[in-house]
């Protein structure tokens, strides 16, 4: 879960907790399979992945790389950086 942010409010605190819709078990119910889970909590960790990244850290070929990453900007969960080729990444959306 991701923290609670909290601040100084009137004389007070306020907490403002957020909740995580991209647990394990989401992700699962979305279909993915265990190299997207793993890119997605490398992306919640990092803040981006390559596709060069994806490549290296799942020893796949460009081609799987560029395939599961499509399914995942497909499924809503990444967003590309909108360049192409050397400089582009993904981030969550």
């Amino acid at each position: 879960m991701p923290e609670p942010e909290i601040k100084e409010f009137q004389g007070g605190f306020l907490v403002t907790l957020f909740k995580n819709n991209l647990t394990d078990e989401q992700l699962i119910k979305l279909g993915l399979n265990e190299r997207q889970l793993k890119a997605v909590n490398f992306v919640k960790d990092k803040g981006k992945i390559t596709n060069k990244e994806y490549q290296e850290l799942f020893s796949v070929s460009r081609e799987t790389a560029s395939r599961d990453l499509g399914e995942l900007t497909e499924k809503g969960i990444f967003e590309n950086s909108g360049s192409k080729g050397a400089g582009s990444f993904f981030r969550l959306k």
